[in-house]
Order: structure tokens, then C-alpha cells, then sequence
């Protein structure tokens, strides 16, 4: 008995040391299989950013050396660039209107494609095709060809007997065009508040129209809260792309004219590889990556006071 007694903490102690080997091989396999990405993350994101950041303290031009300058060039934007000042105003404009403008109309479509019918799953499917080929170069080219002084938009215009304009090459429309572009390009934003509203249980718009309810307030008492995690996660992801809005301002406006859809995007690649300033444009994407995170970090505290759980029966605590 008294062997026994001694040779049971032992045996115990052998199995915990096996089950700690295999768990251990069970690790290392997992870091072997998962290195790919994390060879690729360090490489290709964490190190650029480490990068950018050094350069944003020196004077770049990819031709020569770094050379260090501390906190010139944050000084040399904030003092005396107007582009910045420029770039920062056309893009907080163009954020202001096409975020809310996007997030209404893929809530309406994706409301209207949120029914029982026969041949609905094609109908969104011609919807949502557009967003895979959105923000390309050809689409760009296409909107560029449209609302030209001679593009489509003006031949339908002439058939009603209206003359049309440059809008594009018009700075009170210019930027219009890059708005409407953004807000047609509702794709994905409209798949996920379709998701949303599968979510929603039926029983309670059953009880809404025993109450009497009107769509109205079950759209404001009912879809809109329960959609609001949804409509949130939208809106966060709308003003991040807004912010990095490029390939539109560049291929269809240039940023002209007279500045009107100077994206700030646009003016970091202007920068970065037409001035050869790496130093300065790493100082100006640092200067909106704060400004994303100031914009989001507000999104989200006061998302308390709106956004609604059903895990927590009410707003967000």
C-alpha cells in the first residue's frame, strides 16, 4: 500500500509531463503552419510602418540618404503648406456628404431586396455586381466619360431639351460627381444591412401591427434599432474608405479643377512620387492616420448613446 502511495504522484507527474509534450508539439506545429502570414505580416506591414514613421522625422527623396530633420516637416505642414489645408477641407466635404449619402440609399435597396419573391436572388445579384468592379480604374473612366461636357449624362439631358454642363471640369458639380460615385458604389455596404435585417425576429413586427403600428414607426421603433450594430459597423468602415478616396479624384478630376476634389490621398501620392518628398508624405500619412483614429475612437464612444445589443437588453454599456 505505502508503494502504491509513493508511486501514484510519480505516474501522475508522468502523464502531465506527456500531455505538456504533445501539447507543445501541438504548438509548434501551429507556428509552423501559421510563419507564411506572420513572416508576411512583420515583413510587408509592421515593418513599413516602422519605416514610415522614421521617415516621417527626415528629408527623403528615394534618391539619397534620409537625412534627420525631427519634427520639420509636421511644422512645415501645419505652417505652411495651403494643399494640406486644401486636401484636408475637399475631403472632410466629401466624407460628410457621401458617408450618410451611401449608408441611406444601401439601407433602402436592401430593405426593398429583403422580400419573398420569385427571382429575388437575381435581383440582388445585378445590385450588388457593380461594387465587385468598384473603385477601379475602368469605373473611373466610365464616370470620367459619362458626366463630361459631351458624356452620356448630357446626350439624356439634350433629349428633354436641358443644355448640361462640364460636371466634371465645373467646380460646383466637380466634387458632386465623386460623391455620387462613392454613394452608387453601395454594394457591400447593402449585403451586410440585408444580413441585418434576416436577423431581425418577424414576431416582432407581428405585434407592432396588432398594436396597430404604422411601417413608420416600425421602421424607426423596430428596424432601426436592431439594425444600429449593423448601421455602426457601416458607418465605421464608410469613413475610413472615404478618407483614402484616390483612384476617383485621379482618374476622373486630377484633382482639379482649382483644387475642388484635391482628395488628401491624392495629395500624399503627389508627395510621395511626383515631388519625391517620401519624408513629407510619410509625415502626411501619419497625420491621417490620428485623424482616422480621432474620428473613430469619437464614433465609438458616442456609439453608447444610439447603438443597441440584445445581449444587454438596451443600449450599449
Amino acid at each position: 500500500m505505502k508503494a502504491e502511495a509513493v508511486n501514484k504522484p510519480a505516474a501522475v507527474k508522468l502523464r502531465l509531463t506527456k500531455k505538456l509534450k504533445r501539447s507543445n508539439n501541438n504548438n509548434l506545429a501551429g507556428y509552423i503552419f501559421i510563419s507564411p502570414w506572420l513572416l508576411g505580416f512583420l515583413l510587408l506591414t509592421v515593418w513599413p510602418i516602422i519605416q514610415s514613421f522614421y521617415l516621417s522625422f527626415t528629408e527623403y527623396s528615394l534618391l539619397e540618404a534620409p537625412t534627420w530633420t525631427g519634427t520639420q516637416n509636421y511644422v512645415n505642414i501645419f505652417k505652411n503648406d495651403t494643399d494640406f489645408t486644401t486636401s484636408l477641407k475637399v475631403t472632410f466635404i466629401f466624407v460628410l456628404f457621401s458617408v450618410p449619402l451611401k449608408l441611406f440609399f444601401s439601407l433602402m435597396v436592401a430593405m426593398m431586396l429583403n422580400k419573398n419573391l420569385k427571382g429575388m436572388n437575381l435581383y440582388r445579384t445585378a445590385i450588388y455586381f457593380p461594387s465587385l468592379i468598384g473603385g477601379s480604374v475602368a469605373v473611373a473612366a466610365l464616370w470620367r466619360n459619362m458626366f463630361s461636357l459631351n458624356g452620356y449624362f448630357n446626350q439624356v439631358l439634350a433629349w428633354f431639351g436641358i443644355e448640361g454642363v462640364g460636371w466634371i471640369t465645373n467646380p460646383d458639380t466637380s466634387l458632386g460627381t465623386l460623391i455620387l460615385l462613392n454613394t452608387w458604389q453601395f454594394g457591400s455596404t447593402m449585403v451586410i444591412f440585408l444580413a441585418g435585417l434576416k436577423q431581425i425576429p418577424n414576431e416582432l413586427y407581428e405585434s407592432a401591427s396588432v398594436d396597430g403600428a404604422s411601417k413608420i414607426r416600425k421602421f424607426f421603433h423596430i428596424t432601426l434599432p436592431m439594425l444600429s450594430p449593423v448601421m455602426f459597423f457601416n458607418l465605421v468602415l464608410g469613413i475610413i474608405g472615404s478618407f483614402q478616396m484616390f483612384t476617383a479624384a485621379s482618374i476622373i478630376t486630377q484633382g482639379g479643377p482649382i483644387n475642388s476634389t484635391y482628395m488628401y490621398a491624392l495629395f500624399l501620392y503627389d508627395k510621395a512620387f511626383k515631388h519625391y518628398q517620401m519624408g513629407y508624405a510619410s509625415a502626411l500619412a501619419w497625420i491621417l492616420l490620428v485623424i482616422v483614429a480621432l474620428i473613430t475612437a469619437i464614433n465609438f464612444l458616442v456609439s453608447r448613446y444610439w447603438v443597441f445589443y440584445e445581449t444587454d437588453g438596451g443600449k450599449q454599456k
